[in-house]
């Protein structure tokens, strides 16, 4: 009965890896012909909304990842410069399809704002935290005695403790 449970078994155990291997083989990454190419790859995003670099796409059937690999090839093997690649691919898709966008416009603000909102935040807490102590000072209430009110006070006071 054993033995009939694992005979069962064995080729479905072999099912998964061989079907990996498979999607491997068709994956798209795989699919460069160039190191020019793999580090082009890596600079763009895949347009599928998957937000992950064009290279390391790993939706199944992602026909985004799959026409721009084949395009970067195409370009790549043209012998077309780097830079005419990825401005061609930013004036096909966008802006957006760049993993690091020009630090310009909009965007330079949005490379400047993490650093610059919390460097404001903390000025703001500490002017705060300063008034605050002001404001917590002792200051003394009324009108200044005069040395003769205190004089008159003392001696009330000794008159009033020896009796």
């Amino acid at each position: 009965m054993i033995s009939r449970i694992s005979r069962c078994r064995f080729p479905s155990a072999l099912l998964v890896p061989s079907a990996l291997l498979l999607a491997l083989a068709a994956s798209p990454a795989l699919g460069q012909q160039t190191e020019r190419a793999k580090r082009l790859g890596a600079k763009l995003m895949c347009v599928c909304g998957c937000n992950q670099i064009l290279t390391a796409c790993n939706h199944v059937g992602c026909t985004y990842s799959h026409t721009m690999l084949k395009e970067l090839d195409l370009r790549t093997a043209r012998g077309d410069s780097d830079d005419v690649i990825l401005q061609s691919f930013v004036q096909e898709y966008g802006p957006t399809v760049l993993v690091d966008p020009p630090k310009k416009g909009f965007t330079g603000l949005v490379w400047i704002l993490p650093i610059l909102v919390p460097l404001l935040a903390l000025y703001l807490v500490g002017e705060l935290v300063r008034r605050w102590r002001e404001r917590a000072r002792l200051v003394p209430a009324g009108t200044p005695l005069s040395s003769e009110l205190l004089d008159r006070a003392r001696r009330e006071a000794e008159s009033k403790t020896d009796e």
